[in-house]
């Protein structure tokens, strides 16, 4: 996938191109709310892209998340459970002190321990046994079974230093005091919920950086974003509306970039409890069985929902059906599994076989600042349910009280997104369906409580199996016994969508993020 700029924008002669106001300084407006610059605080895609600017990873994932060197100039499994890594030597923090394996070993021992905040870092720690510092240049990772996807989850885990993060808490990242790393850029300030403000990494050993001073502030209403950006305030905006970007593509002064991405926007559903909060009978009435354990239920629920109108009227075209974890085409993608089909006379069947023949009434819970159309998609979901008998309220809330709220499992179904840093499905499966156990880093947002032993074990040879396609047949099976019993209902595959002032070009990455080191001038 490469990314497509739906307008080619004329370039201005050199003194009217239509630059940053001050030629080396750049702002960008973000639309999810990032939470911390502590790098493993929350596995949130706006905390991954803000914090890049400061921690490099042992391996870079590129815009399509194929594996690069970064701090890591080179890996390789030296038996079925140890994978070597031969580290940069021209890494530095700020005062000069090298990166080094010691550094390494720090990080995996706090990600292994840390214990505040969402986390969901752990599933990229989780295998590693043990940490051999060989030298300063040279680290191994031990596992107990082979485990070929480390390499993708080091490159999904923000590298820090012994130094600064000795005896650090998040309060001590967010403060500025231990938020130092070895990135292209140095933290200046930073204001949760608001902005952050980095300045230029001369000494940072990768490809020099256009950008003396970026920041990155942010605004999550969508109108608010574009009219910042529409007025010269901010140089490029992210999660650009769907219905927006035809009339921004439009306008000589702008540029719209997009590219396909891996997000799967999705439902989850309370199958845990025998009774679930925000499901009663049609009177209001708490029922005494929760319908939501009921196969037939999910599968209705599923059946009731519009996937083709809800991207085309909803999304505008800018996303695919979902009938599973990952695109067509990606890693552990099945082709033979397809989005339910829509048909609200055979879920009104499973309805009342399922003992509902008049329905029952919901409350549908879901962020409305997070995902693209995230509240529009609520409210179709609603009327479409309703058509079926099953009458359904929305309830939309600002990102960061609906996560706090969810993560407490406080809702009966709720909207969410998903993508994958590996470009392959380890992270859904691990994360969204495999039954809740910390000590594994499993489940940690299964919020559905599903749980299937046969589908954990399928998972785990998959983590254990090196070769590529057998790894890939498990990943099928696994994910047709979670999708077949609908431990979530797969919406839809957003396609991602930046705006930036003439003059600029944005490469776009499918994992979503947004970042100065992926924004460039463009040249005559």
């Amino acid at each position: 996938m490469t990314c497509t700029s739906l307008r080619v924008a004329a370039l201005l002669s050199a003194g009217l191109m239509a630059l940053p106001a001050a030629a080396n300084d750049v702002t960008i407006a973000v639309g999810g709310a990032f939470t911390s610059l502590d790098p493993h605080f929350h596995n949130l895609t706006p905390n991954s892209g803000l914090t890049q600017h400061i921690f490099d990873r042992l391996v870079n994932p590129d815009a399509d998340l194929r594996p690069e060197p970064a701090l890591a100039l080179s890996w390789s499994a030296i038996s079925p459970t140890t994978w070597e890594f031969r580290l940069r030597d021209d890494a530095r923090f700020p005062d000069g002190t090298p990166f080094t394996a010691d550094d390494v070993a720090f990080t995996i021992a706090r990600v292994s321990a840390l214990r505040t905040g969402p986390g969901g870092y752990a599933i990229y720690t989780r295998p590693v046994q043990e940490v051999v510092v060989v030298d300063p240049r040279t680290v191994r990772l031990v596992t107990a079974e082979p485990a070929p996807l480390i390499p993708a989850f080091m490159a999904a885990l923000p590298m820090i230093g012994r130094r600064a993060g000795e005896g650090a808490a998040t309060a001590d990242y967010n403060s500025g005091r231990a938020a130092i790393g070895t990135g292209p850029y140095r933290l200046v300030s930073y204001v949760a919920g608001d902005r952050a403000v980095f300045q230029r990494n001369d000494q940072w050993w990768g490809p020099a950086q256009p950008w003396s001073r970026v920041t990155v502030r942010l605004i999550a209403n969508d109108s608010t974003r574009i009219a910042a950006l529409k007025a010269g305030d901010v140089d490029l905006i992210d999660q650009v509306p769907t219905r927006d970007a035809r009339d921004l593509a439009a306008d000589s002064r702008l540029t719209v970039f997009s590219k396909p991405g891996v997000r799967n926007i999705y439902l989850y559903l309370d199958q845990f409890r025998d009774q679930t909060p925000f499901v009663t009978d049609l009177r209001g009435n708490r029922l005494a069985t929760n319908p939501l354990r009921d196969p037939r239920v999910r599968q209705a629920l599923s059946m009731a929902i519009n996937r083709p109108a809800i991207v085309a009227q909803v999304m505008d075209g800018q996303a695919s059906p979902s009938g599973q974890f990952l695109p067509d085409g990606t890693m552990g993608s099945d082709p033979g599994l397809r989005p339910d089909a829509y048909d609200p006379a055979a879920a009104q069947r499973l309805l009342a076989e399922a003992g509902f023949p008049q329905g029952f009434a919901v409350t549908l819970h879901g962020p409305n600042d997070r995902y693209v159309n995230d509240a529009q998609i609520l409210q179709a979901i609603a009327q479409m349910w309703t058509r079926i008998g099953v009458r359904t309220r929305v309830e939309a809330l600002p990102t960061s009280a609906y996560f706090t709220r969810s993560a407490r499992d406080e809702f009966s179904i709720g909207l969410a997104g998903w993508g994958t840093g590996t470009g392959e499905p380890d992270s859904p499966l691990a994360s969204l369906v495999a039954a809740r156990d910390p000590a594994r880093g499993r489940g940690a947002s299964n919020r559905s409580g599903y749980s299937n032993p046969a589908m954990d074990r399928l998972l785990d040879q998959a983590l254990a199996t090196l070769e590529p396609p057998a790894r890939e047949e498990l990943y099928r099976q696994a994910t047709r016994l979670a999708i077949g019993d609908r431990a979530i209902v797969p919406l839809h595959h957003q396609v991602n969508i930046w705006a930036a002032r003439s003059g600029l070009i944005y490469e776009g990455r499918n994992d979503e993020r947004t970042m100065a080191m992926s924004l460039r001038p463009a040249t005559r």
